[in-house]
């Protein structure tokens, strides 16, 4: 049963359960959404990661969920997924109550394939995230149409009696905003993007996004073979790594073979110009390496497999007894566009928030609420042969998704001539939109086409990609200091650490440990410590013998009591139904005992023979 209870910030939501003595186990979580309003609900300790996740897009009223995700972070400041299969508080690490975030996960191919408007709302909310933090970077001229595209949507046509000169000063777009980048943002917006209503702009922001290197990249800072920093990415075309402001690789999904790490050792295996590649990366922490592992995992299952049916448990290793086990729960990415293609309902109203006023969220209803937005483009008409075929379908979603406003019963003849005017203006921008999306078309083809070429280093922006969102995963105040650690140069860090005098001690006594090892090494190679040496070497050699001796005598009885002993102990019977061990007696023990016992009837029958 569902009770609802409404306070002043945020809406809360409690699942009660029959049993009396279960309510005491509750446990309190808070989502923080795409608009940054949150939502509270009272959980159960058994209740699973997929119903917190259902009951969030029920507050949007979404189908298309399939998309997003919750996010959380641990204590050791590692983010992580929120598994669905799982329940929520085996994987929550910090204290009660816990806070999460509702974010996109896996970003859509083409996003012209949505279905819903809300489901398109929710990822410009994403994307725009992405733009302020830096994790979709882009050149110049697409950074401005995106921050004017922005604007269009938040604010509407340009108007010089409602907004000031420096209007866009308002904008916090970018990391870094010039003014340069301003005054280009103002150009577009009062010229190219006039008369877009909010669901028009965000689709056009939508379509340029997706034709970026750096659309869809969630990034994994970490350390290559030479220890120079990079960012690893998983997007709808495959996994890529940046370096700079360059995109170093580019692996498409179907070269991948293979993910892999071992300890903070993460390893990507597949198929270069028909050669087998294998890329080495370090990552600071295992924690951070495993959650790698993860989204490569999952990703790799979304975007490559055509049914979810395909999908097969993997390993994090190739050795005998296996290491982490993992295995994608959900729909992939082919089956969610054919159902979403399958959606009959009324579109839900999008309520969005007004630029200047609260972003506190009101509930998603398609039956209460009312669109702020603007009323959208007329009815193309069917003689305009030459336009594109996705931004058609584009449109046509569009007006799918909202009602247009009936026209007035009674008009007059100047009334008349002042909409066929507007009616031919209004054409014309519908025909700049169109050209607009069929350039964006035509530019991602030939971009795809020389990447197939090619997947070899491309530059991306005139800016080093580093992404403060991807080092820092939650928001770091300014008196913290923590950013400030984080981009400082290398050479000024040093400085910092030398000057320290703890750091100098630590110093010298690494100094002092230097210079023992190199006088041990030096009497070592002197010819009067032969026999020195010789007596080392058999010393070790008996320590590992006796070691390795011992352990036989320890281990051996157990294996064998494992193997063919009948005692059924709760903790011997979980070891034996473990799939690594039924391996391990099926695949090795029982050819290595039938080996020596044929071996063994052998010999005795030639010693009864003789």
């Amino acid at each position: 049963m569902l009770c609802y209870a409404e306070p002043r910030a945020m809406k809360m939501l409690r699942f009660r359960s029959p049993s009396v003595s279960s309510l005491a186990q509750e446990v309190q979580c808070t989502v923080r959404l795409l608009d940054d309003s949150e939502i509270s609900c009272s959980i159960q300790r058994d209740t699973k990661g997929q119903f917190l996740l259902d009951h969030v897009c029920n507050h949007y009223s979404l189908l298309e969920k399939d998309y997003f995700g919750i996010r959380y972070v641990d204590p050791e400041k590692q983010r992580h997924w929120l598994d669905p299969s799982k329940p929520v508080v085996k994987q929550m690490k910090c204290q009660q109550p816990y806070t999460m975030c509702f974010r996109v996960k896996f970003y859509p191919q083409e996003p012209i394939k949505i279905k819903e408007e809300l489901t398109r709302y929710l990822l410009y909310l994403q994307l725009k995230r992405d733009v302020y933090h830096g994790r979709l970077l882009c050149p110049f001229t697409d950074a401005a149409y995106l921050g004017a595209c922005i604007v269009q949507a938040e604010l509407g046509d340009y108007d010089p009696e409602e907004h000031p000169a420096d209007y866009i000063s308002d904008f916090k777009l970018f990391p870094k905003q010039s003014l340069k980048l301003d005054s280009k943002i103002m150009e577009i917006h009062q010229n190219e993007l006039r008369g877009q209503c909010p669901a028009l702009a965000e689709l056009s922001l939508l379509q340029r996004a997706h034709t970026l290197d750096t659309y869809g990249v969630d990034p994994h800072p970490c350390k290559d073979f030479t220890g120079s920093t990079a960012f690893l990415g998983f997007t709808a075309r495959g996994f890529v790594v940046f370096q700079g402001n360059k995109r170093i690789h580019l692996l498409k999904w179907a070269d991948v073979s293979k993910f892999k790490f071992e300890g903070k050792t993460f390893y990507v295996i597949g198929v270069q110009r028909e050669k087998k590649l294998v890329l080495t990366f370090h990552t600071s922490t295992p924690a951070s390496c495993k959650h790698l592992w993860k989204c490569a995992v999952e990703n790799q299952a979304f975007y490559k497999c055509a049914k979810s049916s395909q999908i097969k448990t993997v390993s994090s290793s190739s050795i005998i007894f296996k290491g982490s086990r993992f295995r994608y729960s959900g729909r992939v990415a082919k089956e969610v566009i054919e159902a979403s293609s399958k959606i009959q309902r009324d579109p839900p109203v999008v309520h969005r928030s007004q630029f200047g006023q609260s972003r506190s969220f009101i509930s998603l209803s398609h039956k209460q609420l009312i669109m702020n937005m603007e009323p959208l483009l007329p009815a193309l008409s069917s003689s305009r042969e030459n336009r594109d075929s996705s931004a058609n379908n584009g449109l046509s979603a569009l007006k799918d998704s909202v009602h247009l406003s009936p026209l007035k019963p009674s008009v007059t003849s100047e009334e008349v001539e002042v909409e066929v005017r507007e009616n031919h203006v209004q054409e014309r921008r519908e025909d700049e939109a169109v050209n607009r999306m069929k350039a964006d078309e035509e530019r991602r083809e030939i971009h795809v086409d020389h990447e197939d070429e090619a997947c070899a280093a491309l530059t991306i922006s005139d800016t080093a990609y580093s992404p403060c969102a991807s080092v820092v995963p939650t928001p770091v105040e300014e008196s913290q200091g923590g950013l400030n650690l984080l981009f400082q140069s290398p050479a000024r860090l040093l400085k910092e650490l030398h000057a320290d005098p703890e750091m100098q001690l630590e110093l010298q006594a690494e100094r002092e440990r230097e210079l023992t090892r190199e006088a041990f090494r030096q009497s070592l190679c002197s010819p009067s410590s032969g026999r020195q040496q010789m007596q080392a070497c058999l010393l070790s050699a008996a320590r590992l013998v006796v070691m390795a001796t011992g352990l036989l005598v320890i281990l051996l009885p157990l294996l064998l009591v494992l193997l063919e002993s009948d005692l059924d102990i709760s903790f011997l019977h979980d070891i034996r139904q473990t799939p690594e061990f039924e391996q391990f007696h099926y695949e090795y023990y029982c050819p290595l005992r039938r080996w020596f016992l044929c071996k063994l009837e052998l010999m005795t029958e030639q010693l009864w023979g003789d």
